[in-house]
């Protein structure tokens, strides 16, 4: 999992600008079959690229690096969320922004606290505020 985190990251540089990356952080997977735990991270980028598009982009690293979507929560090679995007909100079938389930998910605001103290998800307020809330 570090090794295909590292190769998503690196594809990432290749195709944004990758501003700030999270250390790795292992975690129990939630929900699903039982499977080995995740490494999760957090990258801050900045793209000239359309949400949509850069959703495609995400879509395509993991394709190449192996993911199947064969079951919900299931095991997977890499799976690439889109957080937040700027200040765009979207309810768009193909693309909810902010993350739906971001605020709720320690995985997600750990690393992007380490990076960004300061963040704030757009939907729900400061992250800092948000880790001290989950259990």
């Amino acid at each position: 999992p570090s090794e295909q985190m590292d190769l998503a990251i690196a594809m990432l540089k290749e195709a944004t600008d990758v501003v700030a990356v999270s250390t790795n952080y292992t975690t129990k997977p939630v929900g699903g079959p039982e499977q080995p735990d995740y490494i999760n991270a957090v990258c801050i980028l900045e793209s000239d690229l359309p949400a949509l598009d850069l959703l495609s982009l995400l879509q395509g690293i993991e394709k190449s690096l192996g993911r199947e979507r064969i079951e919900r929560w299931g095991p997977r090679t890499i799976d690439l969320d889109l957080i937040q995007y700027g200040s765009l909100l979207s309810k768009a079938e193909e693309l909810e922004l902010p993350h739906p389930r971001a605020h709720e998910r320690r995985f997600v605001l750990e690393p992007w606290h380490e990076i960004e103290p300061d963040a704030v998800l757009l939907t729900h307020g400061k992250i800092s505020e948000l880790l001290a809330q989950l259990p």
